[in-house]
């Protein structure tokens, strides 16, 4: 018989009360709370406390080499009560096989987008050479990492593009053609401007820093979403958080929920400055935001569990089922005053806050240290 592990009396997003025994790193059963499921398991009391699929960061930078935009696996992983972590775009095809070899080292399951530019953030302007965006060097890297490399990513902003304008998403749009794998991409300050983007977004597709502050933002003047914006999301395009220092707004984010432009994932675009400094700290702390804001717990939940999963082409990292693998997140929502700042300075009081206690992945238990 192999290792075994039952969390016991846990509340999950559909108001059960169940257990949890795991056998070899696999969800052996899920029932309502009873003792005895796995005589002789070691046995976690998770009495008050909520269990979810192993929250999933679509939106992280795990590639400490590329100082500051880097951090350790870990430190943005368990530790933070994050199971998976997706890295978006740290490395292009240049390095992503360093990265790749990292994630084998860490506790946290790590997965990446790919940098259409093969020197990925070696440079901040990764895309102001056409040069860089290698076709050969895309494909054999994701043939060489088919379980690993997960999408493409492209920064399509004025800091990164030079003045190559919309060119690196057509190249970035024919290498995810050559692919057959989805593309990130980053928006920000133009050019290009967010209307010559998004019509070259398909379905499947995931726009970053959808709720950020700048003039180039997805919704005018605060007042609602663009058109192009709609049209994208009636096609399936998914609109993802990436907080960042410089790629939330609160008023974007409230404007963006009274026109029911809600995000189909949440993630924090997490470094060691702004995990250390602010404004990110950790995905808890970007979720906490939207539970601020109104978003039911449910819902913020799925953004970080179900949806981001769908995300990656990986249902079965969100969700909790017997023969699984065992990828859980355990949390408390915590009474307790907060104060919130978005990516501008602004500030939300909040009276609640999501506090991750642990995770269990392959049948580990890794008790969390949230340090914000």
């Amino acid at each position: 018989m192999g290792e075994k592990l039952l969390l016991h009396n846990l509340k999950t997003m559909d108001d059960r009360v169940v257990d949890i025994a795991i056998e070899d790193g696999r969800i052996s059963a899920v029932t309502a709370t009873a003792p005895g499921i796995v005589r002789g398991a070691p046995a976690f009391d998770g009495s008050g406390l909520y269990v979810s699929s192993g929250w999933i960061d679509l939106h992280a930078h795990t590639f400490p080499e590329f100082d500051p935009y880097g951090d350790e696996i870990d430190e943005i992983g368990v530790r933070q009560g994050v199971a998976t972590v997706v890295d978006a775009g740290s490395c292009g095809a240049n390095r992503i096989a360093e990265l790749a070899a990292s994630g084998t080292h860490a506790r946290t399951n790590l997965l990446a987008f790919l940098n259409v530019s093969r020197i990925g953030l070696a440079r901040i302007d990764e895309l102001s050479d056409l040069a860089w965006i290698d076709e050969a060097a895309a494909v054999e890297a994701v043939r060489r990492h088919p379980d690993f490399v997960v999408g493409l990513k492209a920064r399509i902003s004025r800091s990164v593009v030079g003045g190559n304008g919309i060119q690196p998403l057509r190249l970035a749009r024919k290498l995810s053609d050559a692919t057959r794998l989805p593309l990130m991409v980053h928006i920000g300050s133009g050019p290009p401007a967010i209307g010559d983007i998004l019509p070259l977004l398909r379905q499947g597709d995931i726009l970053t820093h959808y709720l950020h502050g700048k003039p180039n933002r997805p919704f005018d003047a605060l007042s609602g979403p663009l058109h192009a914006l709609r049209e994208a999301v009636e096609r399936g395009v998914r609109l993802d958080v990436g907080h960042g220092t410089a790629s939330f707004s609160f008023a974007v984010a409230e404007a963006a929920l009274r026109h029911g432009i809600v995000p189909d994932t949440i993630s924090s675009d997490i470094y060691r400055g702004n995990r250390i400094n602010g404004p990110v700290y950790s995905l808890a702390n970007v979720m906490t935001k939207f539970l601020a804001l109104g978003y039911p717990l449910r819902d913020i939940v799925a953004a970080v569990t179900s949806r981001a999963a769908a995300s990656l082409g990986r249902p079965e990292l969100g969700r909790i089922r017997e023969g699984d693998a065992s990828m859980l997140t355990l949390f408390e929502v915590k009474r307790e005053s907060i104060t919130l700042y978005d990516s501008e300075g602004a500030v939300r009081k909040a009276e609640h806050r999501i506090e991750p206690k642990g995770v269990v992945i392959y049948g580990s238990f890794f008790p969390c240290e949230i340090r914000a």
